[in-house]
């Protein structure tokens, strides 16, 4: 073999081994490109997705938070609104606005106010004869104000210038308090003096003074035909809702 070949054969095995070099080494540098490439492509996924779950998540607690808030807010309003039966929730459907807007309105209504006592100067008073039960008078009593009233107890009598009043029949105290609406009237029997002439100091009088249990004010009445014969039999009665329980007792 000539010198000349062995050269050649030579330079084509050292050029081939320096071509495969080369080939390895470009493919490790593209491997490890590759490598890094997708090693921070995957971190820059990562740390992209990261943020955006937190955020994410911190704008539905921020929702959740207020939406509690604005629900809390709205049952604390319409309690007070309705509270006080003034405000939106007082006249809405709410459940607490409504219920106390509804119970306000009871009150004021007066459902539970009380009836206070007649007052003397708004009632109109007179005394008539009976024929029946003989030696009988039929007080009256009727409300001229514009309100409801009641009457207390009996009235207390004065005839003439009598130091006591006129004695009063408890048999007649009834169950339940006189009450008047405007324009109504109460009644009450007066026994003058005994039928059967037990009756002790009997004296004629002209005057007649009423009160009203409580009350230190007097109504002056006239009595039927200007007097009236009476003796220490003398009664009055408890008021009366009706003239008949005034006078059968």
């Amino acid at each position: 073999m000539s010198t000349t070949t062995t050269n050649a054969r030579t330079v084509r095995t050292a050029v081939a081994s320096l071509t495969a070099m080369a080939a390895a080494i470009t493919l490790a540098a593209c491997g490890g490109n590759d490598a890094d490439g997708v090693k921070r492509s995957g971190s820059a996924e990562s740390s992209t997705a990261a943020p955006a779950t937190q955020g994410s998540d911190s704008e539905g607690g921020k929702q959740d938070t207020n939406a509690g808030g604005g629900a809390d807010a709205g049952a604390q309003g319409g309690a007070q609104a309705g509270g006080d039966g003034k405000g939106p929730g007082g006249s809405g459907g709410g459940k607490n606005g409504g219920g106390k807007s509804g119970g306000t309105s009871g009150g004021s209504g007066g459902s539970g106010a009380k009836t206070g006592t007649c007052d003397p100067k708004k009632l109109s008073m007179s005394v008539s004869s009976v024929p029946r039960p003989v030696n009988h008078l039929l007080l009256k009593a009727t409300n001229t104000s514009g309100a409801t009233c009641t009457l207390p107890g009996f009235p207390a009598l004065r005839f003439d210038d009598a130091q006591a009043a006129t004695p009063v029949a408890e048999a007649t105290k009834p169950q339940a308090v006189v009450t008047l609406a405007p324009g109504e009237t109460g009644y009450a029997g007066v026994l003058t003096s005994g039928a059967d002439g037990s009756g002790t100091n009997g004296t004629k009088v002209t005057k007649l003074g009423v009160y009203l249990t409580g009350s230190d004010a007097v109504t002056s009445v006239a009595l039927p035909g200007g007097s009236v014969y009476i003796d220490s039999r003398a009664q009055v009665t408890y008021w009366q809702s009706d003239s008949s329980d005034a006078l059968n007792w």
